[in-house]
């Protein structure tokens, strides 16, 4: 029988950190380089710009990526240092309601609020 192991433990959650820090190495440097390069002018410009489907779908992966980055590196901290089993849980717990709730606050500034 093979054992069962977490679903992010070990080389998945080296290959998810890496991962998700190559999108963010490349993303962040192109989303500023665009508004550096090409500000908007007005509100309306920058409704326009965050409005395309490709700006949308480029902010909403970074997001998810953003969190999920640091959820694999929190998450491996927590496991590393906080021992008793409760109160891990329950850290571990405040951290994916608190990382769920950034992206929530993300997504809602982008995209709701201004629509």
């Amino acid at each position: 029988m093979a054992m069962k192991t977490a679903p992010l433990s070990g080389l998945r959650a080296w290959l998810i950190q890496r991962l998700t820090a190559v999108y963010l190495l490349v993303a962040l440097p192109l989303f500023i380089a665009s508004f550096a390069f090409y500000p908007p002018g007005s509100y309306d410009a920058w409704r326009a710009r965050a409005s395309g489907a490709f700006f949308v779908t480029a902010a909403c992966v970074f997001i998810v990526a953003l969190l999920v980055h640091a959820w694999v590196g929190l998450r491996d901290v927590i496991l590393d240092y906080v021992k008793p089993l409760p109160l891990r849980i329950g850290v571990l717990a405040l951290l994916a309601f608190g990382l769920v709730g950034m992206g929530g606050w993300a997504i809602k500034v982008l995209y709701v609020a201004g629509a």
